[in-house]
This record gives C-alpha cells, structure tokens and sequence, in this order.
C-alpha cells in the first residue's frame, strides 16, 4: 500500500480507539469535562512533540486553518460525546461519520480540482454507502430520528470542517497546524464545560485517562494531515472516516451491542472500499 493509504488507514484505526474510549469515559464522567481535558492533552502532547521535532515555517494562513480545524474538533467532540452517552455507541459514532466524509470528498472536487481516478471514485461511493449502512438504526430503535442520532449529525459536521480546514495547511508548516487545532479545540470546548456539571473537574484518574485519549487524538490528526500531503484528500479522509468500525467492532464484543444485518453489510462494504481505495 501507498504511504497515504498507510498514515490514514492508521489515523482512522487510532481514531476508532479514541471514540471508543472517550465515550466509555464520558458515561463514567461529566461528558464536557471529559471533552475538554481531551483537547487539553491533545494540545500539550503537540507542544511536545513540536519542541522535539525540526522547527518549521507556518504562515498565519495555515494557523488559521489549523484553528478553524479545532473549532469543528471541539463541537464535533462534544456532540459525539453527548450522543455516546444518550444512545448506542455502534450506531452514533458511524452516524457521525456520514457528513464528516460525505462534505469534504464534494468539496475536494468541486473547490480543489482534485481528480480521484475510477477505481478510487468507485471506494468512495462504496465507502459512503457502507457508512449510511452502518449508520442505520439497530434492533428496537425505530426508523425515525431520535436524540442520539441527532447529537452524531451535528458532530459530523463539526468533523467535516475539522478534516476540510486541516487538508488546507500546507507541508511547510510541520506540525503547528495540529497545535493551533488543539489549541482552538480546548478554547471551544471550555464555555460548553464551564456551563455543564462541575464545570472542568474531573477526579485524578478521568483525568489522566483523558489524557492519554486527548493525545492519541491529536497522533490521529497528525497522521490525517500527513495523508493528506502525500495524496488526495479525498480518498485521505474516506479512509480516515472509517474509524467507526473500531468502536462498532468493540461495543459488539465489550458492549454486547447487537448491529443490524444492514450494520453488518456495511461493514463488509468498509472493508472492500479500503481495497478499493488503497489499489485505486
């Protein structure tokens, strides 16, 4: 496989363990607390590795796309977070994904020219089929839109501006773009957590534990961007969006969560998009 296929299909795997874990935590947890130390600790891990890492030359316009990248994280998060809480975790965190894939692979096309070959356009249209399968209902949940499902729109769209506004950032800035994202995340999250529960306060274990999910998100990202400078953005976040088969996959193990046979088909058609996408 392409190293672009590589980095986004190991973004979207990381990614996958990330939304598992952050809403196992934020059942156990106030779910804006958690959502906020995540974006914290994503932020510190990237001031991290910047410091170790060669300095590179970002000009404002890649921090700002950075930025912007970190508003659609922290509403995305809050919203998926709150979703996890209300309802099944194998059906949010895919429902999430449908318009965070679905905007950016129109807009890398219809505003940036880019141009996926054939085999590629047929991933995509297997890839954004699979997910609405995997997004539809399961048993005893009813056809119409409930709560939880309405929570995991609203957070696809807050992550289809993260991925959009983060592909802009171009090679020369390094990693500051990931920092700016983080920074801006934890500034969005911070008034949502300040006006819910006890604000930012979390006990000394949540804390570490969000943590630690915090800075794999922002690996996540990190390998995300790096994809996306090495090949299309298109096909980069179709693979990177395919990160709710992870949490799906474990809240059928851990969970007992039942999917659907529709859910199930479409996690088989995931799985032939990947090849799709990584041959085409």
């Amino acid at each position: 496989m392409a190293a672009p296929v590589l980095l986004a299909l190991g973004s979207a795997l990381s990614y996958g363990f990330v939304d598992f874990a952050g809403g196992m935590l934020a059942r156990r947890a106030v779910f804006t607390a958690v959502a906020f130390a995540c974006q914290a600790g994503g932020f510190v891990f990237m001031i991290g590795v910047v410091l170790i890492l060669p300095s590179a030359s970002p000009s404002m316009a890649d921090l700002w796309w950075g930025a912007a990248s970190g508003v659609g994280t922290g509403v995305g998060m809050v919203f998926l977070y709150r979703g996890m809480v209300r309802g099944a975790m194998s059906v949010v965190v895919p429902v999430s994904a449908v318009g965070s894939v679905t905007l950016p692979v129109l807009a890398g096309v219809l505003l940036f020219g880019e141009r996926p070959s054939a085999v590629a356009w047929g991933g995509i249209a297997v890839a954004i089929s699979a997910l609405w399968a995997v997004s539809r209902s399961g048993p005893g949940e009813g056809t119409g839109p409930t709560p939880h499902t309405r929570d995991a729109l609203i957070a696809s769209c807050g992550f289809a501006v993260q991925y959009l506004a983060l592909a802009q950032a171009a090679p020369e800035a390094g990693l500051w773009p990931v920092v700016a994202s983080r920074f801006a995340a934890t500034l969005t999250v911070l008034p949502m957590a300040l006006t819910t529960g006890n604000g930012v306060r979390l006990s000394p274990r949540h804390t570490v534990y969000a943590v630690l999910i915090g800075s794999l998100a922002a690996l996540s990202l990190l390998l995300y961007m790096l994809a996306t400078q090495r090949g299309l953005t298109a096909i980069a976040v179709v693979l990177s969006s395919f990160y709710p088969v992870v949490p799906v996959v474990l809240g059928i193990v851990a969970l007992r969560e039942r999917p659907s046979r529709t859910q199930a088909a479409g996690l088989a058609g995931a799985a032939a998009a990947v090849v799709l996408l990584a041959f085409g």
